[in-house]
């Protein structure tokens, strides 16, 4: 997968200073697989960016193109297929069924791509450390333990390309590690990449490349 940036530019932002180096207002493409890092302090645009390539924010300047597509100009049934089978995503605000158990919301989502086996959902369950969570109600979790299962839901699905806002941010490093380590194991066996937004944590990967808001 390539992503093309031409002179991109949120409404939102348009009254911040941006910089020669920043993904905005400025040109850049990537090409996929590989695992890239956007590292930028708070209010910068990263769930911005995040929610822009995902399709779910409209409202910028300038184009982003997807293997030459103007994402602009996809229609519905494009994004479906998009998100179906090329683009997974983890929401900063992860977009659980807070009422469904953990493996109520894992199994909704695998029962549409069939993407995984019980057995390995529940292997990642364990190894994220909430196997014994299995059947609480999401609700019930801890922002963390949300997290972890959020992670692994996006890993239920084939993609290209691994959206994920901020994933960490309620994880002490020992968790954040195992969590990555998963990510990337998963991600290799897709032949996908993925782009991570951080406040400044690494998490002690040494990423392919950087961006910066």
């Amino acid at each position: 997968m390539t992503i093309e940036f031409n002179d991109v530019l949120p409404y939102p932002l348009e009254d911040y200073p941006h910089g020669n180096d920043s993904v905005w207002k400025n040109k850049f493409h990537l090409n996929f697989p590989k695992k890239v890092v956007l590292n930028a302090s708070s209010g910068k645009g990263k769930t911005t960016f995040v929610n822009t390539l995902y399709g779910i924010r409209k409202d910028y300047n300038g184009a982003i193109k997807l293997d030459g597509k103007d994402i602009s100009g996809l229609s519905l049934d494009e994004w479906i297929e998009l998100r179906k089978n090329k683009l997974s995503v983890v929401f900063q605000d992860l977009q659980l069924f807070p009422e469904l158990t953990v493996w109520e919301n894992l199994i909704l989502k695998n029962d549409l791509t069939q993407h995984q086996s019980e057995e390995r959902i529940r292997e990642m369950l364990h190894t994220l450390g909430i196997g014994d969570k299995e059947y609480m109600l999401c609700r019930k979790l801890s922002l963390g333990q949300q997290q972890r299962v959020a992670i692994i839901r996006a890993l239920l699905q084939p993609f290209e390309l691994l959206l994920m806002d901020e994933p960490f941010s309620h994880l002490d490093e020992g968790n954040a590690a195992t969590a990555l380590k998963l990510i990337v194991e998963e991600t290799n066996k897709n032949n996908g990449g993925f782009i991570l937004t951080t406040l400044g944590s690494y998490h002690g990967y040494e990423y392919e490349e950087e961006l910066t808001l």
